[in-house]
């Protein structure tokens, strides 16, 4: 979600066909709301851990099965039915828990994140709202948190 900034509901919905090779490239094909499908290509990162994820889980052949399949209590082994959004959410709860993480954390924490990492790289509000699917600007720039860090430069121009 952080890297195709994509709505946990469309995530879930995805086929193990929505994900493929184009050119040299892997790619996404997100279903939308209003079944509209947007494609975007991979980050990197993500088709590292796609590409590993497929694999291990064995569903390269699947290509009409869920992407995301949900694993019957604590068990490696997936089921063939696919994650719900009650499913992802419960598992960020468990994972972030883990890692000691008590900020409140969400589905759509991931896709704030990814959008405001992007914008803080240089990217442009017009191309996050591309990516994230959104038909106004004015909705991706409500995801959009690089104005809350309050750096210590800027606190040190308070000259008295």
């Amino acid at each position: 979600m952080v890297y195709s900034f994509a709505r946990v509901g469309v995530m879930v919905t995805m086929r193990v066909e929505d994900y493929f090779v184009q050119g040299r490239r892997s790619w996404l094909r997100l279903h939308e709301k209003g079944g509209k499908h947007h494609e975007m290509p991979c980050h990197h990162s993500l088709e590292e851990y796609l590409d590993g994820y497929v694999k291990a889980a064995g569903i390269e052949e699947d290509k009409k099965g869920p992407l995301f399949r949900t694993a019957p209590r604590k068990s490696a082994v997936l089921t063939r039915n696919p994650m719900t959004t009650d499913n992802v959410w419960r598992m960020i709860q468990r994972r972030a828990m883990a890692a000691g993480i008590k900020t409140e954390i969400c589905c759509h924490s991931f896709r704030a994140t990814g959008i405001t990492v992007h914008l803080e790289a240089g990217g442009t509000l017009e191309k996050a709202q591309a990516m994230a699917a959104h038909e106004s600007p004015r909705t991706t720039k409500l995801y959009d948190r690089t104005s809350d860090a309050i750096t210590l430069d800027e606190v040190e121009k308070i000259v008295i």
